[in-house]
């Protein structure tokens, strides 16, 4: 089986020197490599193939066989790396906490594992007969949540 770590060396070896960051490397028991990588401003497949080609002429295929997939992480996809929360501050996002509850609103900040986001929601103000629409922000910790993703709008 082809070890992980060396995928990932190769990996990190092309990512010197560019915009670019990695987001997850799998490994199937049939050694089917996944890499996904991502970018600011979005990936391009003729990088994916440069790194692709990158990482077959530095694994052997006589010594293991093996099918590479290199490609981006999917728009609505949960992010997977702390760089999605950071590239994605002032877009809106879906969050699930750990009670199963979702919000949507603005990526508002991010400072470390922490992140804010802001959510238009309906708020009784006092002395008011109506609810009022509020913006109001929830803070999450990353490793409490289900997921955080990208939502893609077509306004």
């Amino acid at each position: 089986m082809i070890d992980k770590s060396v995928v990932k060396s190769i990996v990190e070896d092309w990512l010197k020197d560019k915009e670019y960051f990695l987001v997850g490397i799998e490994i199937s028991q049939e050694d089917k490599i996944v890499v996904e990588i991502d970018h600011a401003d979005g990936v391009w497949i003729e990088d994916c193939a440069d790194l692709s080609k990158h990482i077959e002429d530095r694994l052997d295929r006589e010594d293991e066989d093996y099918e590479l997939e290199v490609g981006s992480a999917g728009l609505g996809q949960p992010f997977k790396v702390l760089q999605q929360y950071a590239n994605n501050i002032g877009n809106e996002v879906e969050v699930m906490d750990a009670d199963g509850q979702k919000f949507k609103g603005i990526l508002k900040q991010v400072d470390g594992n922490d992140f804010t986001v802001t959510v238009t929601e309906r708020v009784r103000e006092e002395g008011k007969k109506r609810p009022v629409k509020k913006d109001v922000d929830h803070h999450f910790h990353i490793d409490q949540v289900k997921y955080t993703k990208y939502i893609i709008s077509f306004k």
